[in-house]
Parts: structure tokens; sequence; C-alpha cells
């Protein structure tokens, strides 16, 4: 790595300092959910480390948390995160080597990275993004082995009202995406689906299609403005 690349990626690393604090306290909630719905502590610290993506691993514990099964689970996190398929497709010209090489450097794809590397002439600046997530991948997964070694010492979360993160998290999400009729329209759509099927569908079925229905919504709006 050259001295500009260098510089490229402690520039990174100070832009995302607070992302890194705020995915910290988050995933300490998510350790201590984790442990909360039966998940054991090194479970919970290796699924940080591995899916790194916080609104999947709270869909998949939330599923589980409710009874859902493990297939649900996982394919309600997969929807969850289908939208870092478009955002690795726009990064990807300006990642360099063969086709493995690439794909390893993409797991560096987060959200806020994603978005600060980009540049104005659209191009992105890739030293920078994994400078910026990084700082966020430690602080993550530390966080998580925090919230585990915690747990055991909260007592019964839902009596703390912990559990109310889990809506209050999604809701966050869904207030900071929803920021077109469209996002609204879908949104809308996956909730009044989710609203349906929860009498009578299993655990985890409504979160599912709701997401696959939302997913298909954009997709489609996407295509009709091509």
């Amino acid at each position: 790595m050259d001295d500009s690349a260098r510089a490229r990626f402690r520039s990174g690393l100070r832009a995302g300092v607070p992302f890194a604090i705020a995915g910290g306290v988050l995933s300490m909630s998510f350790g201590v959910l984790a442990t909360a719905v039966g998940m054991s502590d090194i479970a919970a610290v290796v699924m940080s480390m591995i899916v790194f993506a916080g609104s999947a691993q709270f869909a998949a514990i939330s599923i589980v948390a409710s009874g859902g099964s493990l297939g649900a689970a996982v394919a309600a996190a997969a929807m969850v995160n289908s939208r870092f398929l478009p955002m690795g497709v726009a990064l990807a010209p300006w990642l360099p080597g063969r086709a493995m090489f690439r794909a390893v450097q993409g797991q560096a794809v987060v959200d806020a990275s994603w978005a600060m590397a980009l540049r104005e002439d659209g191009s992105f600046d890739r030293f920078f993004l994994f400078g910026a997530t990084a700082i966020q991948y430690v602080t993550w997964s530390v966080g998580t082995a925090l919230g585990v070694l915690g747990g055991g010492l909260l007592g019964n979360t839902y009596e703390l009202g912990l559990d109310a993160i889990f809506p209050a998290f999604f809701l966050a999400l869904l207030i900071a995406e929803a920021q077109s009729r469209r996002a609204r329209g879908v949104a809308a759509l996956g909730a009044a689906i989710a609203v349906v099927l929860v009498p009578f569908a299993p655990v985890g079925v409504p979160v599912l299609v709701a997401s696959v229905a939302a997913f298909a919504g954009l997709c489609r709006r996407k295509t009709v403005a091509r």
C-alpha cells in the first residue's frame, strides 16, 4: 500500500468513527438479545463477525425469538441484505484484480462506508471504504462480545424493555430509507402483507413474504422507469 492509499485508508478510519460508536452500542444490544432468545455466546459473536449486518441479524433473531424456523430466519435476513447486491455492482468497476479478490474486497461494503466512499463523479475510493468499514467491524464485533458478557448480569431483558429494540431499530431504518414516494409505497405494501398474514401464517413467514413483495415492487418500478 503506497502513501496515498494509506492516507485515504486513515481518512476512512476517521470518517467511520461516529458510525463505529453507534454500531458498537447497537451490537451490544444484539449480544444481549441474541443470548436472551437462546443463542449461545459463541454463536452470537461469530454471527456478528461473519454476517456483520445489523438489520439482517436483528431480523433473524426476531424471528427465532417468536418461535420461527431457522430457515425462515435465514431467508428473511438474506432478503434484508439484498440491497448490497446493487451496491456491489456499482462498486465493482473500481475494485482491481480477479473475481475472487474483488469479491473479498466487496465484503467491505456497508451502508455508511459505501455512501462516504462515493465520489462526486460516481467513482469510489476503495481505500477510504476499507478504512471506514474496518473500524466499524471492530466495534461491531467487540460490542457483541460485551453484550453477550453483560447479558447475564442484566437478568430478564424483557423486563428491562430491551425487546423494544427490535421495532425501534427497524422503524429507524424505515424512516431513513423511505424518503421517496416509491419507497413509502413499497413499505406500505410490505406492512399490509405482513398484517394480513400474521393471524394465520407460521412465525417468520409474514416477514419473509413481505420482504419478497417489497423487493419485487422496487425492482419492478426500476424496470418501468428505464
